[in-house]
């Protein structure tokens, strides 16, 4: 009796394994953050905003022409499930699209358009529900908002918060990412920014959005028999800015304020598409919608990063979608089995069904209680479109 005899999925597996060797590669993240952040936002500074930066990235660690040579070997015709097939299909094209990504960052509209082609671009009801979200009165600045932590003392409280859960990650700090925190899954870090203060809130955010859902998902993905899990479904990307973000309102830590900054990332994305400069962005959200220089250079930064870098308009679109999952009573625990998408639920559920998932060892504490008490977001998130 042949391999495939005993195991009609034994070229599965072997797929699947050959895909972790090589997406071990491609952490996109890894590679977008610029090296000389702080120098060029000094000399953005002092051009009166009027000089675009000029960022240095990463070199690439890998031959990218090889690589998606590689994951186009595959031979998908052999996996028997045509369901499972197409997963694989689906997901072995995007993640060509990061390594298409990964070779063109700092190539501007190179980069900018591979960019599009794995994250889309915001539509216009994603743009509407922005500037309805910015129509809301901002609430007064409470002392839980107050910038008061350095980076060691937000570390420690990462490190305090992530005991809660029984898995294990590294911390480091870095000058090098343009957030204030982030997790990389290929590593099973938490990069914590090194020169930036961090308020009360900003601590409850992060643990519960970084380390409660990326994390989390990452280590779920790990323990399933299918590597791809811990790697990423096509199309992940939205659920789990969603997720994560679903995580802080859970958790009572959303505020309005944080809210208005995923709206102003969407009004960037769109600026994109509409051939915005990095200095024209930046005007935008300076100018026309006074926000502070710190946190417009922030979010023009996200966007223009690479090239023009567009998936921060996926944290308020994702957001809706896992709300509107949550209020109709389904179950949450399958969004957390991996990097997978809200559109994969019964697929997972066909994989288990088969032996080829497994149940969560791991589930987000927020997602346990609904803990949110500002009347505004609830009714924010039931009008958005």
């Amino acid at each position: 009796m042949s391999e495939k005899e005993r195991n009609p999925y034994s070229s599965l597996l072997e797929i699947d394994k050959n895909l972790d060797r090589l997406v071990r590669e491609i952490d996109v993240l890894n590679y977008l953050n610029p090296l000389n952040i702080e120098l060029e936002k000094k000399r953005f500074f002092a051009s009166k905003f009027s000089i675009d930066p000029v960022f240095n990235y990463r070199k690439v660690k890998f031959n990218p022409f090889n690589l998606q040579r590689q994951f186009f070997s595959q031979r998908l015709e052999d996996i028997p499930d045509e369901e499972i097939r197409k997963l694989y299909h689906d997901t072995i094209y995007e993640y060509s699209g990061l390594v298409q990504c990964i070779a063109s960052v700092g190539q501007k509209n190179k980069f900018f358009y591979n960019s599009l082609r794995v994250f889309g671009t915001p539509q216009e009801k994603d743009v509407k529900n922005a500037k309805f979200i910015l129509h809301f009165h901002k609430e007064e600045d409470a002392e839980e908002m107050v910038p008061r932590y350095n980076a060691d003392q937000a570390q420690a409280y990462f490190q305090a918060f992530g005991e809660k859960y029984p898995f294990q990650f590294k911390i480091k700090q870095s000058n090098s990412i343009t957030a204030a925190a982030m997790a990389l899954n290929t590593t099973k870090t938490l990069v914590v920014k090194k020169n930036r203060k961090f308020s009360d809130n900003d601590l409850k955010i992060l643990s519960n959005h970084e380390i409660g859902v990326n994390m989390l998902t990452t280590f779920n993905g790990l323990n399933q028999p299918l590597r791809i899990f811990s790697h990423g479904f096509a199309n992940n990307n939205i659920t789990q800015a969603g997720l994560a973000v679903f995580s802080e309102y859970m958790s009572d830590s959303l505020t309005l304020k944080r809210m208005k900054e995923f709206a102003y990332r969407v009004l960037a994305a769109d600026s994109l598409i509409k051939g915005y400069s990095f200095s024209d962005t930046f005007d935008l959200l300076f100018s026309q919608y006074k926000l502070d220089k710190e946190t417009a250079w922030s979010i023009t930064l996200r966007a223009h990063r690479g090239g023009g870098f567009t998936k921060d308009y996926q944290y308020l679109s994702g957001l809706k979608k896992v709300y509107d999952y949550y209020t109709s009573g389904k179950e949450m625990g399958v969004l957390l089995t991996g990097k997978v998408g809200l559109e994969d639920a019964d697929l997972i559920k066909h994989l288990q069904a088969k032996g080829l998932a497994e149940k969560n060892k791991f589930y987000t504490h927020s997602f346990r209680e609904n803990k949110n008490t500002n009347d505004k977001l609830e009714f924010m998130l039931s009008n958005l479109k």
